[in-house]
């Protein structure tokens, strides 16, 4: 996604660093804590409206970004280039997840098993924000990070749609309707229709029809969509000015919803996040220890793995700088609260423990940058970051 190195003014500021999500969880907590029934309610009434239907278009957001890393010159193109962040990424998701699965069984609880993909999140714009007040202009852990919390994304994902049915599975659906929207895509971009809007209102519905007949998240809509937009030819980087220039139908549809996403961040923060400050539970400091704890394990070991298989990685990443990436990779926020609404139903009594958990990742942040001072990785200057999202 495109940002712009101009000084942004107050309502940019806002849209560029998510702010509308976090506005949304505050009221949220807010809310829930002074009229937690009038909550419920309200949360209730508008929870498919926002989870099933409003974050189709911010996962098809994540799915471009996947894809064009994948096009010539992206941080995906390039096997051997991709393989030290790709293992990373993969340990920064295996070992929180079986932290939590073990952890699990220490304290005999197993009905809290099914929460074990929580803690694999990693929010990319609040971990890119942490990375860039740490790091200088120009550091490779930031681009490290971004392409991590990229396949971080990817392999979200895929989990999602594998593990965590929304209803009970029906593949004979599924499978004409996906066929029926991944065929009628393949044509459309064939036949080089450039307008965005087609592949929403044709594929995009029919995939939607297909993921909820099916039993799958029907937030994943657009996921299978996306790739067949037609798109341009190369990757000029993430975040890269020039993005904003193209004008290819993948860069139309971000630039059309980058806004309206945001909207729906504020709405999902306002719909998901209400949780009374007395549901500290068990499940909490599982999801919380997962993250904080076991993402950096992951991604130091995986990172020190790969390099015994042979790939390299830049010289300025070292274990301290990779140990404070995996701190702010830590954040799990966006994507570990969306995990906690497939994974627990409402009424469940995990449900309200885990979403503290997920919102407690925030205290990776802080986390992050007193290791990063300790460690001297921090340099002192501190810089305030560029916009994202």
């Amino acid at each position: 996604m495109a940002h712009t190195t101009k000084k942004p003014g107050v309502l940019q500021f806002i849209l560029d660093n998510s702010l509308l999500l976090i506005a949304g969880t505050i009221i949220a907590l807010v809310w829930a804590n002074l009229n937690h029934e009038g909550y419920e309610h309200f949360a209730h009434s508008v929870h498919f409206v926002v989870n099933d239907i409003g974050m189709v278009f911010f996962f098809a957001l994540a799915a471009k970004e996947v894809v064009e890393a994948t096009l010539p010159g992206g941080p995906l193109s390039s096997p051997r280039q991709a393989a030290v962040p790709i293992l990373a990424a993969i340990g920064g998701m295996a070992v929180p997840a079986g932290l939590y699965v073990a952890s699990a069984y220490v304290v005999g609880d197993l009905s809290v098993v099914r929460g074990w993909a929580i803690p694999c999140a990693t929010d990319i714009a609040f971990s890119y924000m942490v990375a860039r007040v740490i790091f200088p202009a120009g550091h490779p852990a930031i681009p490290f990070l971004l392409l991590l919390a990229i396949a971080d994304d990817a392999m979200g994902l895929l989990i999602l749609a594998v593990f965590y049915p929304s209803g009970p599975l029906a593949f004979g659906q599924l499978a004409m309707w996906m066929a029926g929207a991944i065929a009628l895509a393949w044509f459309m971009r064939k036949q080089r229709v450039a307008n965005f809007w087609l592949y929403l209102l044709g594929p995009g519905v029919m995939s939607w029809i297909g993921l909820f007949v099916g039993g799958l998240h029907p937030a994943l809509a657009l996921v299978a969509v996306v790739p067949f937009m037609p798109h341009a030819k190369d990757d000029l980087g993430m975040f890269a000015d020039a993005e904003s220039e193209r004008h290819d139908t993948m860069n139309e549809f971000e630039h059309w919803w980058k806004t309206p996403v945001q909207i729906v961040l504020f709405a999902f923060g306002l719909v998901n996040a209400g949780v009374m400050l007395s549901s500290l539970g068990e499940v909490t400091w599982l999801v919380l220890g997962s993250l904080v704890v076991g993402k950096p394990l992951g991604i130091v070991g995986f990172a020190v793995l790969a390099g015994v298989l042979g790939f390299t990685r830049a010289k300025e990443l070292t274990l301290s700088a990779m140990l404070v990436v995996g701190l702010a990779a830590g954040i799990g926020f966006t994507v570990a609260l969306f995990f906690t609404t497939a994974a627990f139903p409402v009424g469940n009594i995990h449900l309200e423990e885990a979403k503290m958990g997920a919102l407690l990742s925030f205290l990776a942040a802080p986390l992050a940058i007193l290791v990063a001072r300790m460690l001297g990785v921090m340099p002192r200057r501190i810089h305030s970051g560029d916009a994202v999202l």
